[in-house]
C-alpha cells in the first residue's frame, strides 16, 4: 500500500468518525458544537427532564430521590405556581422558591405559571383580560418578574400551559394572546432578559382550531411545547405507543403553528395495564429512537404523577418501567452539556 493510500484511508476514516459524533446522529459532538444556545437549545440532541411530585420544600431532596431511581442528574425540573400575591411565605405564588434555587444551581428550570389563585375565593381568581389590562401588574407581574430578574440564570417560563382548555372559563382565545403578551412586554419593559418565553399547549387535535387562534406570535414565543400522553384506560382509549402519542401533533405543528421554533415534549408518559406490567417498560423503551426522528425536538420531560380520576397513575408502575426509563435516558442524544 502507498503512503498516499494510507493518508487517505485515515481521512477518509476520520470524516466518519466526524459525521457520526455530529447533530442529528444521537451522539453528542464536541463540547463547543453541542453548548446550548442563547434560547437553551442544545445544538447534537435533547435534553430530559421530568415534573417530580414534592411538597414545594422538599423539592431539593425529591429530584435527588427521583435522579437516583433514574440513574443521571435531570437537564429540566418542572415545577407549578398560581397567581396568588406573592409576598409572604407562600411558595405556590412565589415564583423561583428558595428550594428552586437550591436545584437550578446545576440544572435548568420550567416554571409554570397559572393564572389562578389555588385554595382563593372565586373574587381572587385573575381573569386574562385583567391580567392584559395591566390590573395585576405592581402586585403581582412586576414583583415576579424582578424576582426572576435577581435570579439572574435563563429559566424557560410557560404562561398558563394547556390553555386551550381554559376557554371559555377563563375568557376567549384573544383574551389569552393579549394577557401572554401583556406579560411578555411587562417583563422587557422591566429589562428581565432571562426569560426563555415556552408557550405550552396539549396538542390535542380535536383542539386545532383553538390551538392556532392561541399562538401569540413568532415574537413572542422562544419554545413551543405540547404534552401528549398514553392515557389508555384513563381516558378509555386505546393502548398507543409512545410514536402515535407524539407524531401526529408534531407533525400538525410543524405544519399549522411554526416549522423552526424547538419544541418541547413538555410532559409525556404512559398509563399502566394491569394486565401487562411489562407494557410500561416497553413503552418506555421506545423513546429514544422515535425521540431522534422528531424534527426540532429538543426537549423532553416525564411526568410521574398521576390526572385526576381512576387508573389515571401516570407515574412509573414497577422496578421494570424504571430500568427501562433508565436506560432511555441514558442514550447519548439525551446527554448534552448544559454550559
Amino acid at each position: 500500500m502507498t503512503s498516499a493510500t494510507v493518508v487517505s484511508a485515515v481521512l477518509v476514516a476520520v470524516l466518519a468518525l466526524r459525521d457520526a459524533s455530529g447533530p442529528g446522529s444521537g451522539a453528542a459532538g464536541s463540547d463547543a458544537d453541542c453548548r446550548p444556545t442563547a434560547l437553551l437549545e442544545p445544538p447534537c440532541g435533547a435534553w430530559f427532564g421530568a415534573f417530580v411530585p414534592h411538597e414545594r420544600d422538599d423539592l431539593p431532596e425529591k429530584v435527588r430521590a427521583y435522579e437516583k431511581r433514574v440513574g443521571r442528574k435531570l437537564d429540566i425540573v418542572y415545577t407549578y405556581h398560581d397567581m396568588s400575591l406573592p409576598e409572604g411565605t407562600r411558595r405556590e405564588g412565589r415564583l423561583l422558591t428558595p428550594e428552586e434555587q437550591r436545584v437550578g444551581e446545576d440544572r435548568l428550570l420550567l416554571l409554570s405559571w397559572e393564572s389562578k389563585w389555588w385554595g382563593g375565593t372565586k373574587k381572587q381568581q385573575p381573569t386574562w383580560k385583567q391580567i392584559a389590562a395591566g390590573e395585576l401588574d405592581d402586585r403581582v407581574i412586576d414583583v415576579q418578574a424582578r424576582r426572576i430578574k435577581d435570579y439572574g440564570k435563563k429559566v424557560f417560563l410557560s404562561f398558563d400551559l394547556e390553555m386551550d382548555t381554559r376557554t371559555p372559563a377563563n375568557g376567549t382565545p384573544a383574551d389569552f394572546v393579549k394577557a401572554y403578551r401583556h406579560i411578555h412586554d411587562r417583563f422587557r419593559e422591566l429589562g428581565v432578559d432571562n426569560v426563555v418565553w415556552t408557550w405550552i399547549t396539549t396538542g390535542y387535535l380535536d383542539h386545532a382550531d383553538e390551538i392556532k387562534k392561541m399562538y401569540p406570535g413568532d415574537a413572542y414565543v422562544d419554545w413551543i411545547g405540547y404534552n401528549q400522553y398514553n392515557y389508555y384506560r384513563c381516558h378509555d382509549a386505546g393502548w398507543l405507543t409512545f410514536a402515535q402519542t407524539q407524531n401526529a401533533t408534531h407533525d400538525w405543528i410543524r405544519a399549522n403553528i411554526s416549522d423552526d421554533k424547538p419544541l418541547m415534549l413538555s410532559e409525556f408518559g404512559t398509563a399502566v395495564d394491569t394486565a401487562r406490567p411489562q407494557r410500561q417498560a416497553e413503552w418506555y423503551a421506545q423513546v429514544p429512537g422515535v425521540l431522534k426522528g422528531l424534527e426540532g425536538v429538543k426537549a423532553a420531560l416525564q411526568w410521574n404523577y398521576r390526572d385526576p380520576g381512576p387508573h389515571c397513575d401516570l407515574a412509573l408502575a414497577n422496578d421494570a418501567a424504571w430500568d427501562s426509563l433508565r436506560e432511555a435516558a441514558a442514550d447519548p442524544y439525551l446527554n448534552q452539556p448544559l454550559k
